[in-house]
């Protein structure tokens, strides 16, 4: 399941929002994920902000995946991510809300779109266990610098 949401001209929220929800609390492994975000040709720059909610029964120290970026001009970036869920002493970073707490990492700062069409993002499950618990979701969102 996954939802999208658009937002006004406020500064201090997301321009886009796109949220994959996994019903069992579980990223398996290989289910590749695709965002596809429509985006127009503006030359004002946007982040591109990947995060994920997870809850107590998350074994990681951290979220690894491997991300391929596509834009509507054919430039296509490719990394791979390792975002920190606990600190070194094994304890949750961040704050939870109810059962879940949400992490959040950059996938580009500053990205300009010279061209109307589509902001293709693939995230691949990177952690070498078919099943992946403790995930509620994961998303992207566009923010304003």
């Amino acid at each position: 399941m996954f939802t999208a949401v658009l937002f006004g001209c406020s500064s201090d929220r997301p321009m886009y929002e796109l949220y994959r929800s996994f019903p069992d609390k579980t990223w398996h492994r290989f289910n590749i994920l695709q965002f596809e975000i429509p985006v127009k040709s503006n030359p004002n720059p946007f982040n591109v902000i990947f995060f994920a909610r997870h809850t107590r029964d998350y074994l990681y120290d951290s979220l690894a995946f491997n991300m391929i970026m596509k834009t509507p001009a054919g430039e296509e970036m490719i990394r791979e991510v390792h975002v920190r869920v606990k600190n070194s002493q094994g304890a949750f970073i961040g704050t939870f809300a109810g059962d879940s707490c949400e992490i959040t990492t950059y996938l580009k700062k500053d990205m300009i779109i010279n061209k109307d069409g589509k902001l293709v993002i693939e995230l691949e499950n990177l952690i070498p266990r078919m099943e992946n618990p403790g995930l509620c979701g994961v998303g992207i969102r566009l923010e304003k610098p």
